[in-house]
């Protein structure tokens, strides 16, 4: 019963921070470019989490619950480490204001037991880290390029903002409907990082874990969200209302891809990449990746995963026996 008890804690835990660290890469468009204010965008972000959760996260779903580590290695205890790790991890990144990936501590904890037991399904696990390289780098390219090809204004591209931009109702609309795709993709994805551990362990059903978890996303939205999305939409680089949208588009789509083939993916880094793009075609290559908050977002990155392994493989040595 104890621990039950502590499992719901941490899934409890686990999910409001997925949705403080969520919400920044989805509404900081929205929010960055000053068009909706945070309690209405909390309330569309949880709305389109739970969709996309139900409409396209069952192949994530899949691949936590059994992909990585063989189902019958996944039990009560083991689900309760993996999440408790993650969530560890995921909320020392959202103190230090770092916009982090949910998907990317899943992984290590989930990488973390496998490490402990022995067993790893590489075959599953390999495209899954190529995807993280490959996925981000286009994120950023298609970006750069389609951003820069209508900034700055010319009279090559005039055209586009007579027709696209200069209807500021219409464009603020349109940019509303792209953060609310943005919240869609984390759903097919994102939910999927504390469901699939429970799944695995036979506790619960897809269906039951998205209408229970969701809420939740929308809870850490509320409370942890503020920093992170400040972090994205201003810090790095101030979002306007034509970069905010393009953004959103490019990222949401590639992280819809990666939930169709079942890969847990990095949905932050997509959309930090897309940032970093905008602000290279703004203020040069140079500038932006020496800035003092990408330095910092590169390390976390780089340390968080290895942290959320250590702690599952620390926590299973200490308490179960192989």
């Amino acid at each position: 019963m104890i621990k039950i008890i502590l499992l719901i804690i941490a899934v409890i835990f686990f999910a409001m921070n997925m949705g403080g660290s969520g919400i920044a890469p989805s509404f900081s468009a929205s929010y960055g470019g000053r068009m909706i204010k945070k309690k209405f965008a909390v309330i569309l972000f949880t709305v389109f989490v739970l969709l996309g959760a139900f409409v396209a996260g069952g192949n994530v779903v899949k691949t936590l619950s059994g992909g990585i580590v063989p189902r019958e290695f996944i039990n009560l205890d083991t689900a309760l480490i993996m999440i408790f790790s993650a969530a560890l991890t995921l909320s020392l990144a959202n103190l230090l204001r770092i916009p982090e990936s949910t998907s990317i501590v899943t992984v290590g904890a989930v990488v973390g037991t496998g490490i402990f037991f022995r067993q790893i399904l590489l075959r599953n696990l390999f495209p899954i880290f190529l995807a993280w390289i490959i996925l981000p780098v286009i994120s950023y390219v298609l970006t750069y390029y389609l951003y820069k090809s209508i900034y700055p204004p010319s009279s090559k591209n005039l055209w586009v903002y007579e027709k696209f931009f200069a209807k500021e109702k219409g464009l603020r609309l349109f940019t509303i409907i792209a953060s609310c795709y943005g919240a869609f993709a984390i759903g097919t994805n994102n939910v999927a990082n504390v469901v699939g551990p429970l799944v695995g362990a036979g506790m619960i059903k897809p269906a039951s874990g998205f209408l229970l978890v969701s809420p939740f996303f929308g809870l850490g939205a509320l409370i942890l969200g503020k920093k992170t999305i400040e972090t994205f939409s201003n810090e790095i680089i101030p979002l306007g209302n034509i970069s905010a949208p393009l953004i959103v588009c490019v990222t949401g789509t590639l992280l819809i891809f990666a939930s169709v083939l079942g890969f847990p993916f990095p949905y932050v880094q997509l959309t930090c990449l897309s940032i970093l793009a905008i602000s290279s075609v703004k203020n040069g290559y140079k500038y932006t990746m020496n800035h003092k908050v990408v330095r910092k977002i590169f390390i976390i990155w780089t340390i968080t995963p290895l942290i959320s392994a250590g702690t599952a493989f620390l926590l299973l040595s200490l308490l179960l026996r192989r």
